[in-house]
């Protein structure tokens, strides 16, 4: 394939410190749908996601626990994975930065920005979160108190290696200007700039009061044993997954990245400290950081000590993994904070998937049963009036919808494009009254009637094969279209001949 069809996709690698949550979750099936959907688009994608293990508060968690730091990790990245399967993720790649091969490319990547003069020792003394493993100003602290997570700070001292972040922040301010779709949506651009603009310190990438992180390499002679700053070993995860300096074709077919995809809280190292390790490495910069914003329950942040934490499993129990998919990409605009709740969780399965998608499937194949035989009648559109024709105009318009609205992250967008072609289909049946056709004798006209909502139920099915892929298998088996048959030109119209047979129909998504 050619450069241009190439497309890869990150996530964050999770802290494992802690069992997998319902924002993981968010962020892991936001990517999958992308992917998919570039796949179905006849791109070559590359989808990485994976876990990131070191650092103090794994450290400490372990302890807390009577574990080595790698017992514990070694746990909890199997709750990962295993959440990862059952949510049906398409990763190509799972990266752990307790990986051989990120080690040494974390060494490596240390080796080239030190010979180019941007890493130096030093000492560092400054207020620092522990949780949060971040040093802050006085000026950062609110009432005191981590701006993070409102805990409290020390005084630290400590001999460090030092990232020259200073020097990249001219470059990085005409980057983010030149390229406003570098970081998105908007308003986490501004926020990046202002961010820059209120300048820029170095940045402390070693710790000796740590063991738990790779082992910094020997630049120069030093007092302590100096083990690598999370941060600065995390961030380079995205360049070990496609095998940065040790498989160059791969690096050379993905980079740069199209979107990383992040929570909104780490924006500023995704959009800031990497584009200038980037940089400082001679790296091309990825095409795009998005930082999407936080699921909210009852309008309450979600916490362990407020109870509130959302159980991923409980949901999937309750109403299936493609519901519960298909919920968070439709009833949350990408980039914004929005809300999980029972009521409206029950609300879109009731009438999203059973009353609208699920009804059209039902109701079809039951009409095609009962006048066909479930055999494809022939179509004529010459028996319809232009007004009639509206389903099918609407149908085909998804080809130019559908793709820019994806490519600019618009994906609950998307989705309300797709379900108004549905909803505009059960209309279609009220509208032609198949029955009153039947009656009448008017199987021409009843024919191209179902005819033209079997078609359209393939194309809004392909539609939403990114977003509900194992749901939507099920509706291709009831229509009896083959793997193969999915590929071949998936948005025409046309695909059902005369004769062809469909299968028995049954009911997709009981309701709640």
């Amino acid at each position: 394939m050619q450069k241009s069809d190439s497309v890869y996709i990150t996530t964050p690698i999770y802290y494992v410190n802690d069992i997998p949550h319902i924002g993981h979750c968010y962020t892991t099936i936001i990517a999958d749908i992308l992917a998919r959907f570039y796949r179905l688009r006849g791109k070559d994608v590359f989808f990485l996601t994976g876990t990131d293990e070191h650092g103090q508060k794994i450290e400490k968690a372990a302890e807390a626990k009577g574990k080595t730091p790698k017992e514990l990790v070694d746990e909890v990245v199997l709750r990962f994975q295993d959440l990862w399967k059952q949510l049906n993720i398409s990763n190509d790649s799972f990266v752990r930065t307790t990986d051989e091969e990120h080690k040494t490319i974390v060494k490596q990547a240390l080796q080239q920005v030190y010979d180019r003069g941007y890493i130096y020792l030093g000492k560092y003394e400054g207020l620092y979160c522990r949780p949060c493993e971040t040093y802050f100003t006085e000026t950062q602290l609110v009432d005191g108190k981590c701006p993070e997570c409102d805990r409290e700070v020390i005084l630290l001292e400590e001999e460090s290696y030092f990232f020259k972040l200073s020097a990249f922040q001219d470059k990085i301010l005409a980057h983010i200007k030149k390229i406003p779709e570098f970081v998105l949506p908007e308003g986490r651009r501004n926020e990046v700039i202002s961010f820059v603009e209120s300048g820029l310190n170095d940045l402390c990438i070693s710790r000796t009061t740590i063991n738990w992180g790779i082992e910094f390499p020997e630049l120069e002679k030093t007092e302590k044993k100096h083990h690598v700053y999370v941060w600065f070993d995390a961030l380079l995860n995205y360049l070990t997954g496609i095998k940065y300096q040790t498989d160059q074709q791969l690096f050379d077919r993905y980079w740069p990245a199209e979107v990383h995809l992040i929570g909104k809280d780490i924006l500023k190292f995704h959009a800031v400290i990497w584009p200038a390790m980037l940089m400082a490495m001679e790296v091309e910069l990825p095409k795009h950081v998005f930082g999407h914003g936080f699921i909210y329950q009852g309008g309450e942040k979600m916490s362990k000590s407020k109870g509130n934490v959302l159980d991923p499993f409980k949901i999937m129990d309750e109403y299936g993994v493609d519901p519960f998919r298909y919920y968070l990409a439709r009833e949350i605009v990408f980039g914004l904070d929005g809300s999980y709740s029972e009521e409206s969780m029950k609300q879109r399965f009731n009438s999203d998937l059973a009353n609208d998608y699920g009804n059209l499937l039902n109701r079809t194949l039951n009409m095609t049963k009962k006048y066909f035989e479930l055999k494809v009648p022939a179509c004529d559109d010459a028996l319809f009036s232009e007004e009639e024709l509206a389903l099918k105009r609407m149908v085909l318009d998804l080809e130019q919808k559908i793709p820019k609205l994806m490519d600019a992250y618009k994906l609950s967008v998307a989705l309300e494009e797709i379900f108004m072609v549905i909803r505009r289909a059960n209309k279609f049946i009220e509208e032609m009254t198949p029955w009153t056709l039947h009656k009448e004798e008017n199987m021409s006209k009843l024919g191209a009637v179902m005819v033209h909502l079997i078609e359209t139920l393939r194309i809004v099915t392909t539609w939403l094969s990114p977003f509900m892929p194992t749901v939507t298998n099920k509706f291709y088996e009831q229509l009896n279209v083959s793997e193969e048959e999915k590929k071949s030109n998936p948005f025409d119209w046309g695909f059902f001949t005369e004769g062809r047979t469909l299968n028995q129909p049954e009911p997709i998504f009981p309701r709640k």
